[in-house]
């Protein structure tokens, strides 16, 4: 029988490429999950990207359990090794891994015990590795669990499975749903039972596969009534003997994306209505534990969202397994983001196949994301035909799921690339990184109208924000908790007016480590979350959220943090899905409103005041004071808003990336210096740029930014230079 030994404690590690004979006073003992970047919040750029090795000395054959190797195989199995992995034993490398976010597993030949188990993670820039160029921290270390698997001789296939050997497809026959239950195993015969149901097969060509009808079945069907069954393959000898078995737990749902009425679950229209995750946390980094994915789901279900964006990379498989339990339809992706690597192409077939091999049970996943604004460097032909051969092998290995990606906001609607998929997607920052609001919905109506047979959702919109700023006016680019609540209270209502829009996710759930970024007050962390990375603050928006989505009563003042104010009359802002909301201030009843969602109130102050919104049984309490003059520390000083490869800060009287074309090219000095930027030579160079070099006239009317120009003209364009590049337009003033 499998035999599971959990392998995380007593690890020795140790920056290096070395491995060790023994182990001297500078190992460190670590246990497991573990990354060397835990505490990566520096806002310097520059983290450590190299290779660590863990070592520890393998149990005893008698320890595991193992009486013979003539009957028995020991497989290493590990979780994640963060970004390329080899493993050792005894000095022989037994595999070679690349892709952090996967499971893998290696072979163990005999042993005696004491033998030195090494494993050498290696989070070093890479031209073939994904993800190298993105808005989060690439951390390195062995962050997941590690186990060795002892299995009989004639055993379910662990290796080119990643340990998922087990594969079922429900197929909805009206009330009735045939389950498809195949294997994968390198002898004898398997019994499968499926919601009570047994058949046993022979195995053929390492193959096994049986079918069961479920009659008038139980649906999985989202948060409602997430309904799981299981079922079990038993791998028998000759005689009846039970050698190995494996097991999962399986839904039966029905997806359908409608590009006119959006998205369907169980034939009945669902919007997905969600968040974004990442996947690390303060103080951790990405060395999560089962209570720690708990939590994250505890928050995300307090705030009511039906649907969760997994991104960038394959997550933690306990955390696919906690959408299943209850039942948030999931967007699942790979890491192939930002910049597209010539050199990559297999890479991303790889981390396809694992993605989808290791996670197919999963009811939850609805949808295989192929990419992630991997237009943001440029556009090429070898990046398309990329594209097209991972949507094709997306569909030979799961032809039920749609396909789909989410595009950065400069990529043209007119592109093919946008129909690719089955279904495409928009990550837009209309009123944070530029432009307006109301450029939100205008995009939106227009990508309908032109193409309304095309499915569009909406993956991710945001704003930075820093729970210690507010202000009374806010501001796109002031980084407040209030600009905050405008911001997403419009985009809620741009997706609510608009059910074709088939996905929305807010990005992000919680704030994450990118360390590229310092500003905003913070270092290293893209603060768009609705929640702090550390888990321990809810943002003022998180409750907007809650009010739209959730059915648990409650009600939330704003403001709470926001206690002085220089200013007679003060706004305050209840969010509710209560339909009645009364407002007390120092005891007394100041004001009743009936409504839903967003309950505002104007309130004189004129010293401390106790404020408390009630409906029924529920309350909430702030303290606001009338301050002399503006409190000075709820101002973010120096700098504007910064995207993740620009930390230092805009002179607003010179130029900058952050300034248009069409605008520089009147001026002699940042003319030069911009066609200078379109004639450097790079890799892999677009159309859009050979076109621009035969036609430099067209930069005149070009109505987009030099960040997104020099973001299109070389795939493999480096933050620093980028930085460089700046640095060069800052010295050239603005012309009157």
């Amino acid at each position: 029988m499998r035999t599971i030994i959990n392998l995380n404690r007593d690890w020795a590690f140790r920056l290096t490429d070395a491995l060790p004979d023994a182990f001297s006073a500078d190992w460190q003992n670590v246990t497991l999950p573990h990354t060397w970047n835990a505490d990566l919040t520096t806002g310097s750029r520059e983290y450590i990207r190299g290779t660590g090795i863990y070592a520890k000395a393998l149990p005893s054959p008698e320890e595991l359990g193992i009486s013979s190797f003539e009957d028995t195989c020991v497989f290493l199995e590990i979780r994640g090794c963060n970004s390329s992995a080899d493993v050792y034993l005894g000095g022989e490398r037994l595999c070679h891994h690349d892709g952090g976010y996967s499971s893998f597993l290696a072979e163990l030949p005999r042993f005696k015990g004491g033998e030195l188990l090494c494993v050498a993670a290696d989070n070093s820039p890479s031209d073939s590795v994904y993800p190298q160029q993105a808005d989060f921290t690439f951390y390195g270390g062995l962050y997941r669990d590690v186990s060795l698997i002892v299995v009989p001789k004639t055993h379910f296939d662990l290796i080119s499975t990643g340990n998922h050997a087990l594969r079922i497809r429900p197929v909805n026959e009206g009330k009735d749903w045939r389950i498809t239950v195949e294997t994968r195993q390198n002898g004898g015969a398997v019994r499968f039972t499926v919601a009570g149901m047994t058949e046993t097969v022979p195995s053929e060509n390492g193959f096994a596969r049986a079918e069961f009808l479920i009659e008038d079945a139980r649906l999985w069907d989202g948060t409602a009534d997430p309904y799981l069954y299981s079922a079990k393959a038993e791998l028998l000898s000759g005689s009846g003997e039970i050698l190995d078995t494996i097991e999962d737990h399986f839904g039966c749902r029905t997806f359908r994306i409608d590009p006119k009425e959006g998205f369907f679950l169980n034939g009945r229209s669902y919007p997905l209505r969600g968040v974004s995750r990442h996947q690390d946390r303060k103080g951790l980094g990405n060395a999560l534990t089962k209570d720690e994915h708990e939590e994250d789901m505890a928050i995300i279900r307090e705030l009511g969202a039906n649907s969760i964006r997994l991104a960038h990379y394959q997550h933690d498989q306990y955390f696919y397994d906690l959408c299943d339990r209850y039942g948030l339809v999931a967007w699942a992706e790979i890491p192939y983001i930002s910049s597209h690597m010539p050199k990559g192409r297999e890479n991303t077939f790889s981390q396809m196949r694992e993605l989808i091999t290791q996670n197919y049970n999963h009811p939850s996943i609805a949808v295989w994301g192929l990419s992630n604004e991997i237009t943001m460097q440029s556009m090429s032909d070898d990046l398309r035909d990329n594209h097209k051969e991972l949507n094709s092998l997306v569909k030979q290995l799961d032809p039920d799921r749609p396909t789909v990606m989410a595009n950065v906001m400069m990529l043209d609607i007119h592109d093919p690339l946008i129909r690719l998929p089955d279904a495409t997607a928009y990550n837009l920052y209309f009123g944070w990184y530029t432009g307006k609001l109301s450029d939100n919905e205008a995009f939106f109506d227009k990508f309908h109208s032109e193409y309304p047979e095309v499915p569009i959702g909406f993956t991710e919109y945001g704003c930075d924000t820093n729970p210690a700023y507010h202000s009374s006016d806010p501001k796109r680019g002031d980084y407040t908790e209030e600009y905050q609540r405008v911001y997403h209270e419009h985009i809620l209502e741009v997706v609510e007016q608009r059910p074709w829009i088939w996905c929305s996710y807010a990005w992000n759930m919680f704030d994450f480590g990118a360390a590229n970024r310092d500003e905003g007050g913070t270092h290293g962390v893209n603060q768009k979350g609705l929640v702090t990375m550390d888990r321990r603050t809810r943002k003022d928006a998180f409750y907007l959220y809650k009010a739209h989505w959730s059915k648990e009563p409650f009600i939330h003042l704003c403001g709470r943090r926001y206690v002085n104010r220089n200013e007679s009359v003060t706004d305050v802002t209840v969010y509710s899905n209560r339909d009645k909301v009364s407002l007390f201030v120092d005891g007394e009843l100041f004001e009743e409103q009936e409504g839903s969602i967003k309950f505002s109130f104007r309130v004189p102050i004129t010293a401390e005041h106790r404020i408390e919104a009630v409906s029924g049984d529920l309350r909430d309490e702030i303290t606001v004071r009338y301050a002399d003059s503006p409190d000075q520390g709820y101002v973010l000083r120096g700098g504007g808003i910064l995207n993740w490869f620009d930390a230092d800060g805009l002179k607003s009287d010179c130029y900058s990336l952050k300034d248009k074309v069409c605008e520089m090219m009147k001026d002699e000095a940042a003319r030069a210096l911009v066609i200078s930027c379109v004639n450097r030579p790079g890799k892999d160079e677009s159309d859009f740029i050979i076109d621009l070099r035969a036609h430099p006239e067209k930069l005149e009317t070009l109505d987009i930014t030099m960040e997104n120009l020099l973001d299109r003209s070389n795939p493999f364009i480096s933050p620093n230079i980028k930085r460089h590049v700046n640095a060069a337009f800052q010295q050239i003033p603005r012309r009157p």
